[in-house]
C-alpha cells in the first residue's frame, strides 16, 4: 500500500534588510495562526528559515507541509484563509510569493 506524498508550499519574502519584517511576530504569532487555521484542512507542519546574512534577497522562507494537494486547495479556499492573509500586514509590508512543489 503506497502512501500519497505530502504536498509542500513554500512562501518567501524578498526584500532588503531595511524592509520591515518582524521575525519574532512571524515565528511566535503568524505561524501558530497558520497552523491553527489550516490544521483541520490537512496542514501537517510549518517551519521558517531565515538567511544567515542580512543582505538584499530572500528575507524569509516558510515551508508548509500539507497532507496532499487537496489539502492545499481546501486550506487556501477556506474561510480562515482571509484571516491568515490579513495577518501578513502585522509583520511585513512585503507581498509574499507562494511556490507549490512536489517531491520526485
Amino acid at each position: 500500500m503506497s502512501r500519497i506524498a505530502p504536498a509542500i508550499v513554500y512562501v518567501s519574502y524578498e526584500g532588503t534588510p531595511e524592509d520591515r519584517f518582524d521575525r519574532s511576530y512571524y515565528v511566535e504569532c503568524h505561524l501558530p495562526l497558520v497552523m491553527q487555521a489550516w490544521r483541520r484542512y490537512g496542514l501537517e507542519h510549518v517551519c521558517a528559515f531565515f538567511p544567515a546574512l542580512a543582505e538584499a534577497g530572500t528575507l524569509a522562507i516558510c515551508e508548509c507541509v500539507f497532507r496532499d494537494e487537496a489539502a492545499i486547495q481546501a486550506a487556501f479556499e477556506s474561510d480562515e484563509a482571509e484571516q491568515v492573509m490579513a495577518d501578513v500586514a502585522s509583520f511585513t509590508d512585503i507581498s509574499p510569493t507562494r511556490l507549490r512543489v512536489a517531491r520526485l
